[in-house]
């Protein structure tokens, strides 16, 4: 789905106070996120998505009764207009500065605190889309990648299984970076709501540590990370093994913005090229 494809869906939905040819795209991943005056829109990508709307909206609830910080919905529904889920939420105000590290650490500490909603939480399936991301690549990629792709896939499906975590297991965002917290007026705010689930909180926390290692967060950022969370996880045995599934979802995520995209197909090359050498030296770069 690219913007021109995303934008005729939006303006189907007829959701926007004024033309969809006149809102501004925020973003455009797995989903095309649009805001107009007080509203913000995402249109994702196809109907798979469907269900996964559909929950983020059940999250949304979940947490504004739980009175923890995070965007909330503006219609209590998803739509599926022309083969994609369409959700519309309440335009946070703007930014008062960019988040840190320390921010996203004390918004963890609340959701980890929270108790489970009353409808069941997925587990975090954070390999799930690793085939459909390399199905959408297609050609573009060589069929050896995909093919070790999927065996990485596997084998670190089976290990995450069989770990002990150090915390008590319980709900977590799922894809915790600073880029997925806003800081308004009122302090920082928890957004992308897709991938809350209940599992081990370890998963949280090693997303910023494989954000030290691979993509350049400074040794202070991470530091005041840690420190405003109370924990390091690599201390855990188990964190090289949700870093390894996680930096497998990573690679395989690029993968889908392949074809017609020569910067992803690059990024894409150089991530799994660092993985076959076992070379954790090699630095990411944010696609």
């Amino acid at each position: 789905m690219d913007e021109a494809r995303a934008r005729d869906v939006l303006a189907a939905a007829g959701v926007l106070p004024g033309a969809a040819r006149e809102a501004r795209l925020l973003a455009l991943g797995e989903n095309a996120v649009f805001a107009a005056g007080g509203l913000v829109v995402k249109v994702g990508r196809d109907a798979e998505l469907l269900d996964r709307a559909r929950r983020e909206l059940d999250i949304a609830g979940w947490l504004a009764e739980a009175g923890v910080p995070a965007v909330r919905a503006a219609e209590p529904e998803a739509r599926l207009v022309d083969g994609h889920p369409v959700t519309v939420w309440h335009r946070l105000p703007d930014a008062v500065r960019p988040a840190e590290p320390r921010d996203l650490a004390e918004l963890l500490r609340v959701v980890h605190a929270t108790p489970l909603p009353p409808f069941e939480l997925p587990p975090r399936d954070l390999l799930g889309g690793v085939e459909r991301w390399l199905r959408l690549a297609g050609d573009a990629i060589d069929p050896a990648d995909a093919a070790y792709l999927r065996a990485r896939r596997d084998g670190f499906a089976a290990q995450a299984a069989a770990l002990t975590p150090h915390l008590p297991p319980g709900p977590i965002h799922g894809d915790a970076l600073p880029r997925n917290v806003h800081v308004g007026p009122d302090g920082p705010v928890l957004v992308d709501l897709e991938t809350v689930s209940s599992d081990l909180r370890e998963h949280d926390l090693v997303v910023m540590a494989l954000s030290h290692d691979r993509y350049g967060l400074p040794d202070e950022a991470y530091a005041s990370f840690t420190e405003t969370y109370g924990w390091d996880v690599r201390v855990w045995e188990g964190c090289s093994v949700l870093r390894g599934a996680r930096e497998t979802a990573s690679c395989a995520w690029v993968a889908q913005h392949a074809p017609g995209n020569p910067k992803a197909l690059a990024e894409f090359e150089r991530r799994v090229t660092s993985l076959r050498d076992g070379d954790e030296s090699v630095r990411w770069y944010p696609f």
